[in-house]
């Protein structure tokens, strides 16, 4: 069976660095996330370019303000309607 502690003249292997591990351990979470974020994606870059034209065109439209006629579109009377 095997023991859990060191023989008593052996002394316990150095710990690592309290700084030099919260790196590496920051480098891991890092790297976990882009996994996460990429996983199912083909196309890494192209689904990040339409992710900023989307925000670039939503900071468009917020900026815009609203449109002058409240947004709709009605049609003149004597037209028909499409349903």
């Amino acid at each position: 069976m095997g023991l859990c502690f060191p023989c008593p003249g052996e002394s316990a292997p150095p710990s690592p660095d309290l700084e030099e591990k919260r790196a590496k351990l920051a480098e891991a979470a890092e790297r976990r996330q882009k996994e996460a974020a990429s996983r199912g994606i083909l196309d890494v870059q192209s689904v990040e370019q339409k992710r900023k034209k989307k925000e670039k065109i939503e900071k468009q439209i917020a900026t815009s303000g609203p449109p002058p006629e409240g947004g709709l579109r009605v049609a003149p009377k004597g037209l028909p309607t499409i349903n």
